[in-house]
Parts: C-alpha cells; structure tokens; sequence
C-alpha cells in the first residue's frame, strides 16, 4: 500500500451500540474530518439494525457512511480511524461485541490488497446491509468490486429488519 500522491476517495462506515449513539456518530465525524488531510464530502442517513454476529442480546445499531477525500495512505487512514475509536473509549474485549464507536474502512479508492492489518475493500462489506444499504442511500450509483451497492443490499441477510433513523445525524453537514 503505497501512500497517495493526490487526493483519495475512502468510504468509511461507522458504528455505534453503546452509550449517547447519535451523539457519538456526529462527534466521530467531525473528529475524523478534524485534520487537513481528510475531507468529508458525503454523508449517508443514519441506519438502526440488529448486531450481525458476536454475542447475543447486543444493544441495536446506529450505522452510517461517509465519503471522505484524503491524502493519508491506507495504513495512516486506519491508524487514524482507530485514534478516533479509542477517543470515543472503543475497548476491544470481545470480537464483534458491544461497542461505542467502530469505524472501518470500506474502500479506499481502488486499492485491493490482502494484508492482514487491513484488508481492501473490506472483506465483509459486501454481504453486510448494515455498510451497504445506507451507502446506497449516500451514493445510488456506488459500486463494490463491479457490483451495485444498491443490489448487494437488498440481497445482504441483514437487510431484513433495517430501519431509517435520521437522514443525517445532528451537527453533521458535508
């Protein structure tokens, strides 16, 4: 993964179980895009959905997209998505347990790569409605890997059960 020259576009989807949910979201935002480097340039609708794996009895959901441009390379991208997890007191105790804030990176640009530290485009994304269908509110013509975000949704085994919370979470404007 090499570091970009010009600017790169990085979807990233966040996520929230525990604790002021909606505030959470919106703070994430402004402290992912609180550098010079990263530029906010869409936002999806907010998203309420069930836990998709991990321990049973999770709070709910509040799921979202953005669409940033930036200059970090991948790797410095996550180190920062991470920074911003662990501001929001992100603890990593249990895979896919309950948690504050989690924020991954979906794509990032065209960049495909196996490393273990940071897969791209992110390895479940595709099957994940809760990534998926409120990009597809974000960008309709988004594609992954050649496929309509919009089509992978509607066939992802948590699109079921999706509910519209907010069309873009407070204090929160591209």
């Amino acid at each position: 993964m090499t570091a970009p020259s010009a600017l790169t576009r990085a979807i990233l989807a966040l996520g929230s179980n525990l604790g002021e949910r909606e505030g959470t979201l919106a703070s994430a935002v402004a402290d992912l895009v609180d550098r010079p480097e990263v530029r906010l340039q869409n936002v999806s609708p907010v998203v309420t959905t069930k836990a998709v794996g991990g321990p049973e009895g999770q709070p709910d959901f509040l799921n979202m997209v953005i669409a940033v441009d930036t200059t970090l390379s991948p790797r410095e991208l996550l180190a920062h998505c991470q920074a911003v997890e662990l501001a929001h007191h992100r603890t990593r105790e249990v895979r896919w347990g309950a948690r504050t804030l989690d924020v991954d990176i979906v794509t990032y640009g065209d960049e495909r790569s196996d490393d273990p530290v940071l897969t791209l485009p992110h390895p479940r994304a595709a099957v994940r409605a809760f990534v998926l269908y409120p990009w597809s509110l974000m960008e309709p013509n988004a594609t992954l890997a050649g496929e309509s975000v919009a089509a992978l949704a509607a066939k992802a085994p948590d699109m079921e059960g999706i509910v519209h919370v907010l069309d873009v979470p407070p204090a929160v404007v591209p």
